[in-house]
């Protein structure tokens, strides 16, 4: 399954919903897909989707996706990665009314240099990208929650 989300900022982003769209029609994308659409005006017409969901919902979703298709929400990629779940992130950009600016090209760019996701910053490429992203490893998400809390353990017996 493909689990595309656009967050829930203020801007529409039916660029990238247009190209899943388009990309189901012409039997390039087979699998199942769900979207979270937020705002934008555009509904798709080849795949489910919900303009919002509740946090349970989403993270149903995230966990029987296979591929996640997303804008630079760093919630979600995080989300996402350590659930070694694949992702295809595509910044909103604010040319087509997406955003106020353009740092998550920036922030999908970070992701890409660690190995953790695979950018996708012309929508014309994600045809491709979603091809190549079947077979790509990515390095896993390590969280030093565990060493943090151990330094805060030590740091309190010593008080």
């Amino acid at each position: 399954m493909i689990f595309v989300t656009v967050g829930s900022q203020k801007f529409q982003f039916n660029r990238l919903l247009k190209e899943v769209d388009k990309l189901i029609k012409k039997n390039i994308i087979k699998e199942e897909v769900f979207g979270q659409i937020g705002v934008s005006d555009y509904k798709p017409k080849n795949y489910n989707y919900k303009e919002f969901m509740t946090q349970e919902e989403f993270n149903g979703y995230i966990d029987k996706s296979d591929i996640i298709i997303t804008h630079a929400g760093t919630g979600v990629i995080v989300n996402a990665i350590k659930k070694e779940k694949k992702v295809i992130g595509v910044p909103r950009l604010a040319k087509y009314g997406e955003h106020v600016d353009d740092h998550q090209i920036q922030l999908i760019k970070e992701f890409t240099e660690m190995n953790f996701i695979e950018e996708c910053n012309d929508i014309e490429e994600l045809e491709e990208k979603i091809k190549k992203i079947k077979n790509k490893n990515f390095t896993k998400y390590k969280t030093n929650n565990d060493e943090f809390l151990q330094n805060i353990k030590e740091y309190i017996e010593e008080i």
